[in-house]
């Protein structure tokens, strides 16, 4: 006679205990993992580093905001495609690579503060706002400044403060900038923002009507004050809007 025969209530017990549903040392799953993980790699490794972006920490931020979060609940299946999606308004969201593109360019460092003309859904200063130690970002039209603010202030990016205003005149009483990054185009650059960017500072900029051809522009101030202008590739953003065209 074995044991469980002579001892049955054991067998009874044991088969009421919880069993492990792994092998012995395999990694519990992660219930709290985002599920658009893999897509926001693939974004990165596609779109971005294989098109010449290199910076580390620009590629870091990319990865580590959740893109999806800053669009519309129906637009979010398309996240992480290599295109602008509408935010509403008349207004979008840059595609990633202009992103990371426009980020590397205005070669952010921890002790800079930086000023962002055109808010809009917020992601291009949750990205920027993880490179730099202060950013001030203006936003024209109020329900995306409001949706922008209450973002960043629950993905905990406290170092963003977002004003509902016309970025035509940037923000002097913050001035003077290390860096300044314009995400609507306006047909020439304001002579505002140039003088709030700081000697040594850089500004990126589309520039060029909307039926027009539009260019990225580098603006860096020397330290004399003087500026070198640089043109990057051809882009097509939505035009830059002033207060009085609300």
């Amino acid at each position: 006679m074995d044991f469980f025969t002579r001892f049955p209530f054991v067998w009874l017990i044991l088969m009421a205990l919880p069993w492990p549903s792994r092998c012995s040392g395999a990694p519990e799953p992660n219930l709290q993992q985002d599920p658009f993980d893999t897509a926001r790699g693939e974004m990165v490794s596609e779109q971005i580093t294989a098109r010449g972006i290199k910076d580390p920490n620009v590629l870091k931020a990319m990865r580590q905001v959740p893109r999806h979060l800053f669009v519309p609940v129906g637009e979010q299946r398309h996240a992480y495609e290599d295109r602008p999606l509408s935010i509403g308004y008349g207004q979008t969201i840059s595609q990633p690579y202009i992103v990371a593109l426009m980020t590397e360019l205005a070669r952010p460092k921890p002790t800079d503060r930086a000023l962002e003309v055109g808010t809009g859904s917020g992601y291009q200063a949750a990205v920027l706002s993880r490179l730099v130690a202060r950013l001030f970002t203006i936003e024209l039209l109020k329900p995306l400044a409001d949706d922008a603010a209450r973002r960043l202030r629950e993905l905990g990016l406290l170092n963003v403060v977002v004003r509902n205003g016309d970025g035509y005149p940037g923000w002097p009483e913050e001035a003077p900038f290390d860096i300044i990054l314009v995400t609507a185009a306006p047909d020439h650059v304001p002579p505002p923002l140039i003088a709030q960017l700081k000697p040594g500072g850089r500004m990126v900029i589309p520039v060029g009507h909307v039926l027009e051809a539009q260019e990225l522009l580098l603006i860096e101030k020397d330290a004399s004050g003087k500026t070198r202008t640089e043109h990057v590739i051809p882009v097509r953003f939505v035009p830059l809007r002033r207060g009085d065209e609300e």
